[in-house]
């Protein structure tokens, strides 16, 4: 668990935020300058604030009334940036070890081979970081920060400078460690892809403040203005399974409980599979269509209405088995087919517009 309640003023900025949580990936989002790397900053204690408090996994790491400012290397904050910031001097395996160098002996928990393992850096042990590939440096960035065995993994834009394939890449390897090691992810992100993927909660923060904190689906759609490309930035994130895989048309069949998920491409095996679905990719019907080329039809309710006066509505829908899916449509077309909270609707997604490589 994570509390803090800071205040920290300069010339032309001023924070002020203040929260508890405990969820295994609190997101932090905003737009550039809004303050979120300043809040990650102050938690790793890169800078002190004026005035607060910071408390993790029970431990008080500031505490300015009563003169506590524990220094970086004292917090236990494994902290990965958006540059891997490895030693270039240092074999991969040194680099790693490094991470527990600060760690005193009898905490040192975290498993060497496992996270070596899980993360699948074992082949890049002997090599120098000028060798690597930007996703194999966050790969080893990630390992220094494990075996530090932290009471928190603090995450300031880790995907930023990675292209679309290292980007999905290592979003996969945050959910391993997210669901394997246990360890409290505090994530600065601009993408609202990445939150709706891999954040139990999100904080959206604009000018040092907290405007609005919740399910990641809940306040992405209110804060459309400040995700990165706006309407087109939002992207769910459905659970379905493999259901099977029609060798003739080349189409992978996955089950939803709210309907079949069709995917343009041959996915093996019959497990688990994470669907990333534009918000603007989705069409609402009153009715379920027939005669159509869309072969993604899911049945939901309307569960909420984001329309601040804009051309756009961003509506949520909450579908069988617990997801939500949030579709982007115009204000003109919720007031001509009548829809309102409480409507059950059908959504339509283009199998063209899912793209496999997120699977």
């Amino acid at each position: 668990m994570i509390s803090l309640d800071l205040r920290l003023k300069r010339e032309d900025f001023e924070l002020s935020c203040a929260l508890t949580s405990d969820a295994r990936v609190l997101a932090l989002h905003g737009p550039s300058g809004a303050g979120k790397s300043t809040l990650a900053h102050l938690i790793a204690g890169v800078i002190r604030p004026d005035d607060g408090r910071i408390v993790v996994d029970g431990v008080t790491l500031v505490d300015t009334e009563s003169g506590v400012c524990l220094p970086p290397e004292k917090r236990r904050i494994g902290v990965v940036f958006q540059d891997a910031l490895l030693f270039p001097h240092l074999s991969v395996k040194s680099n790693i070890l490094f991470g527990q160098f600060f760690t005193p002996a009898a905490e040192r928990r975290a498993p060497f081979d496992a996270i070596i393992e899980t993360l699948g850096v074992g082949h890049l042990l002997d090599r120098r970081p000028a060798t690597l590939s930007g996703g194999e440096r966050q790969r080893v960035a990630f390992a220094r920060a494990l075996l530090s065995s932290p009471r928190l993994l603090l995450m300031d834009e880790p995907m930023a400078a990675l292209d679309h394939a290292r980007r999905l890449e290592i979003m996969s390897l945050i959910e391993k460690l997210r669901d394997e090691f246990r360890t409290p992810i505090v994530l600065v992100s601009h993408s609202a892809e990445e939150i709706a993927r891999l954040a139990d909660e999100a904080v959206i923060i604009d000018k040092g403040h907290i405007l609005a904190r919740g399910a990641p689906l809940d306040v992405l759609p209110g804060a459309s203005r400040l995700i990165e490309g706006g309407r087109f930035g939002l992207i769910n994130s459905l659970a379905a399974r493999i259901a099977s895989v029609d060798e003739t048309y080349g189409v992978t069949r996955l089950a939803h409980p709210a309907g079949e998920i069709l995917v343009t491409a041959r996915l093996g095996g019959t497990g688990a599979a994470r669907v990333a679905v534009r918000a603007t990719d989705v069409a609402l019907a009153k009715s379920s269509p027939i005669d159509t080329s869309v072969r993604t039809i899911l049945r939901g309710t309307i569960a909420k209405i984001d329309a601040n006066g804009s051309p756009l509505a961003f509506v949520t829908l909450e579908l069988a088995g617990g997801d939500k899916l949030v579709a982007a449509v115009t204000r003109l077309a919720l007031d001509e087919l009548g829809l309102a909270k409480g409507s059950e609707v059908f959504a339509l997604v283009k199998s063209v517009a899912l793209d496999e490589r997120s699977l």
